[in-house]
């Protein structure tokens, strides 16, 4: 019987674009971390280093195994599960005919989940009793984009989270309070299967901005109203609080 396989990758960009890093955090079929690695990506986005950590995530792992994705990223979830394939059918143009933003990225990432049972679950970031993978892998894109090195280990030698406060404004902000349930109820099939996400009105960034969680996002990105100001749609108050 072949086990299932759980990791998560994440993306960083300090300045986004600015000195950026990906990771990823491979662990057994208990969630147990095994292994991990991240690299230094020069000057670039947020949203390459998200893509590029999946992308080598795929690399580094048995396409024979079945494999759960955590990711805090909505921007490469809905890009591998949701968009892909009318991008493909447009010939990699977007709906208003233009290319498609880190299209080799994009067609890389597609080459590699073909054939293979891949599960994408979102993940919200910085979340006190978070999902505790998204963190390492959060950590260790965040050291590689600040310190412009590679780096690689195992169990062992696990980059070590920074602490999120449960009382921090970002995390009432973001918080449904169910960052643990959500690992479960976010899961929306491989990567055959389109997901899905709902909430309060969406549209795409038309310039970079940060995020009242006080990480920033990227022209193009999805973003909607957080309190007064623009942001990630994760970091949204629920409605009617």
């Amino acid at each position: 019987m072949s086990e299932r396989v759980i990791a998560a990758c994440d993306g960083a960009a300090k300045g986004n674009p600015g000195p950026a890093g990906w990771a990823y955090v491979v662990a057994d079929g208990a969630g147990v971390p095994q292994r991990w690695a991240a690299g230094a990506l020069g000057h670039s986005t947020n949203n390459i280093g998200e893509l590029t950590a999946l992308r080598q995530l795929l690399s580094a792992t048995d396409p024979e195994l079945p494999l759960e994705v955590r990711l805090d990223s909505t921007y490469t979830r809905d890009a591998v599960t949701k968009w892909l394939v009318g991008w493909k059918r447009n010939g990699w143009k977007t709906a208003a005919g233009k290319p498609v933003a880190n299209q080799e990225l994009i067609q890389s990432i597609d080459a590699l989940l073909e054939g293979r049972d891949v599960t994408f679950v979102y993940v919200p970031a910085h979340q006190a009793n978070g999902d505790p993978l998204n963190a390492i892998a959060d950590k260790a894109a965040s050291d590689a984009a600040r310190t412009q090195e590679d780096a690689a280990g195992t169990a062992e030698n696990l980059p070590v989270p920074d602490p999120v406060s449960s009382t921090a404004p970002r995390a009432a902000r973001s918080g449904s309070g169910k960052a643990s349930a959500s690992k479960t109820a976010s899961a929306s099939g491989t990567a055959a299967k389109r997901a899905s996400s709902g909430g309060s009105r969406t549209l795409a960034a038309r310039y970079p901005g940060t995020c009242p969680c006080t990480r920033s996002y990227a022209k193009g990105d999805t973003i909607t109203k957080v309190g007064s100001s623009w942001g990630h749609p994760e970091c949204a108050a629920p409605s009617g609080s």
